[in-house]
């Protein structure tokens, strides 16, 4: 076990203490070693500063979604892992078990989407106090059918489509804060904004003072709609 292993702690505890303190772990696949992050700058939503592509926006309405939230949190991280090259994925079966403990403490939460019945995209991430940090997403696309239509269970922008509810979701529940980590071209698109990290540091010890705002969605339908 690493000396990064041995600082997460008590599991939950632990962890909780990393993300008080604005540190996230990864696991590096090519040590085996779990270590802990905190880059400068760091990527957040800004409350209020969502914004939804347009090419997602009709898809989101019309596109026979199904969401659910904290079904099947350790099958949202294993789709997180699974939709990575195997050999380069930061999230191995260890973080699966920690993160499910921090579920089941009522510290993490994942909103999955369905289409026929089949689990076909999701999001999960750490809530605490007011601050949701946002760890990983997936989605299982399938080729159009030989008629040009969607395959019935076609995936395709259920990530994307996990993110907006989730971000809805929390702006409705009261949340100040939205961490989504680093930067990429995936998820520039939604308004992502870059801030030194002694100002994130600001925002994270006002959001975990707020009392947790998490409920459960109900209106799913309001919210693939436009919140």
């Amino acid at each position: 076990m690493s000396g990064s292993e041995r600082s997460i702690g008590g599991v939950v505890g632990g962890l909780l203490d990393a993300y008080r303190s604005g540190f996230f772990p990864m696991a590096d696949p090519r040590t085996g070693r779990v270590d802990l992050y905190c880059p400068d700058p760091r990527a957040i939503i800004p409350t209020g500063g969502l914004h939804v592509p347009r090419s997602l926006v009709k898809r989101m309405r019309t596109g026979g979604w199904t969401l659910t939230a904290d079904t099947c949190f350790p099958r949202v991280m294993q789709g997180c892992a699974a939709q990575r090259d195997t050999e380069e994925s930061w999230i191995d079966d260890r973080l699966v078990e920690w993160y499910t403990q921090l579920h089941q403490s009522g510290h993490a939460h994942s909103i999955e989407v369905w289409r026929e019945r089949e689990l076909v995209g999701g999001i999960y991430g750490v809530s605490i106090g007011g601050a949701f940090f946002g760890e990983s997403m997936f989605s299982r696309p399938r080729p159009r059918l030989p008629d040009g239509s969607r395959d019935p269970s076609d995936g395709a922008d259920a990530s994307r489509v996990a993110l907006v509810v989730l971000v809805r979701h929390l702006e409705r529940c009261g949340y100040t804060l939205f961490d989504t980590q680093f930067q990429n071209e995936h998820i520039e698109q939604f308004g992502v904004v870059e801030i030194a990290r002694d100002e994130f540091m600001h925002k994270l010890g006002k959001a975990i003072e707020i009392p947790d705002p998490w409920i459960q969605p109900e209106d799913w339908v309001s919210l693939l709609a436009g919140g």
